[in-house]
């Protein structure tokens, strides 16, 4: 019987996971030096979390089942419901703002194809409680740190502002619910589509030609004037907009510059309530995307209150094709750094003992148990990439002795078994 893997998933080889682990533990130094902390929820959820936030629509796309007591339950498909959940739970009464970050993997019931998958990982983070532009802006220049640390230098970050065209969807009479309809066309980029909704819901020509204006716009600081001139008589829109232009002065008091404004950045879920922004890597071609996220009020809708969070997410597998790309390359770490060789069955208890000290010292360390020749021994240390072998052998063992060899250079020495610890201290 031949059993494949599910299709939509992946099976991850040793050097595989080096690279995973390598670009984790980047981004997780980068959060923790801005000074926030892991989180973990549970791979499945019960299921009225997501459609609260989605839809009863989002049924037909994720993985949902009933366990044996009869509860509608949902493998997660993304991880800020999950975390606006735990902090109802449990983090309601904290000092606030929280900042926290998670890594995992998600599930989606859709069909696979290039970029796309049916478990796939997410690594982000949530500020909750703090919505003012000096909160969005960390987090944006946070996850632009993130990517320098990776050393990604082919990168955009499109920063918009949702308050300016919905000032001017609600100054025009537009209801919620075709507003959120209009946000999810901006969201796709069908201005055809756009055009034909406008005229559909009975948007004058005023507002439809300023729609159709804001949407399109695209550049730096000089975004800022162009757009006061045209929503000058709308003060929810001027409001959004100094919004933003604090974000961007902020962004540079970061150090970061590298942004361009974008009005088209709708993001198209109704939770989302001001600043919004996408990160692309075209090196990708369709599939450019790699981040998204903006400020939310989430918690409110599953009954916590009003606390408006910002927060964003890579999508980590995209992340993965893009360090491949066009990432500085790196070297991945050795599998071990000392291979221990009994040269004879009668030296493997001395060759376990010495490896065992050597793991005790936080040296990564493997010894032969197999009982292979020297010469095989040395080949699988070079496959694994060792830096020393240390060989035990019978006649330097009654000397309290040990030869070590340095692979890079081929040079062998001698030892005192007393020697070792200092000999590795800097490994």
């Amino acid at each position: 019987m031949d059993i494949q893997r599910p299709r939509g998933t992946r099976d991850f080889l040793f050097d595989d996971m080096k690279e995973r682990k390598q670009v984790e533990d980047t981004l997780r130094k980068v959060f923790e030096t801005y000074g926030y902390q892991e989180i973990k929820t549970p791979l499945f959820e019960d299921l009225n979390l997501f459609t609260m936030k989605s839809g009863e629509g989002i049924t037909e796309q994720i993985y949902h089942f009933q366990d044996k007591g009869g509860r509608d339950l949902a493998l997660r498909p993304e991880l800020t419901a999950p975390v606006a959940r735990l902090y109802i739970n449990e983090l309601q009464k904290r000092p606030k703002p929280l900042k926290m970050y998670y890594f995992g993997s998600c599930f989606r019931y859709e069909r696979p194809q290039k970029g796309r998958w049916r478990q796939f990982w997410q690594m982000g983070c949530e500020l909750i409680g703090g919505r003012s532009p000096d909160c969005e802006a960390e987090i944006i220049a946070m996850s632009a740190h993130c990517l320098e640390e990776l050393g990604l230098e082919n990168f955009e970050i499109h920063i918009g502002n949702l308050g300016i065209i919905r000032g001017i969807l609600d100054g025009a009479g537009v209801s919620k619910e075709e507003q959120d309809e209009i946000m999810a066309i901006i969201d796709k980029g069908e201005i055809n589509e756009l055009k034909s909704t406008l005229n559909k819901f009975n948007i004058s020509d005023k507002i439809s030609k300023i729609l159709l204006t804001l949407v399109n716009m695209q550049g730096h600081q000089e975004i800022i004037e162009e757009t006061k001139k045209i929503v000058s008589d709308n003060e929810d829109s001027l409001k959004a907009l100094q919004e933003l232009k604090e974000l961007l002065d902020i962004l540079e008091a970061f150090g970061f510059y590298k942004y361009t404004v974008n009005l088209g950045i709708a993001r198209g879920l109704d939770y989302y309530s001001g600043v919004v922004f996408e990160i692309y890597v075209h090196d990708l071609g369709a599939q450019k995307q790699i981040s998204g996220g903006g400020t939310y009020n989430l918690i409110e809708l599953f009954g916590g209150g009003e606390v408006e969070s910002t927060g964003f997410a890579f999508g980590f597998d995209r992340l993965m094709e893009c360090v491949r790309l066009c990432g500085a390359e790196k070297e991945l770490p050795n599998t071990v750094d000392v291979v221990v060789a009994p040269i004879s069955n009668d030296e493997k208890f001395k060759a376990i003992e010495i490896a065992q000290k050597l793991r005790k010292e936080g040296i990564k360390t493997d010894v032969d148990l197999t009982g292979k020749k020297l010469k095989k021994i040395l080949s699988q240390a070079d496959n694994l990439q060792a830096e020393y072998v240390i060989m035990v052998g019978a006649r330097e063992l009654k000397e309290n002795k040990i030869t070590i060899k340095d692979m890079k250079s081929g040079n062998q020495e001698l030892l005192l078994l007393s020697q070792i610890p200092i000999y590795f201290e800097k490994l």
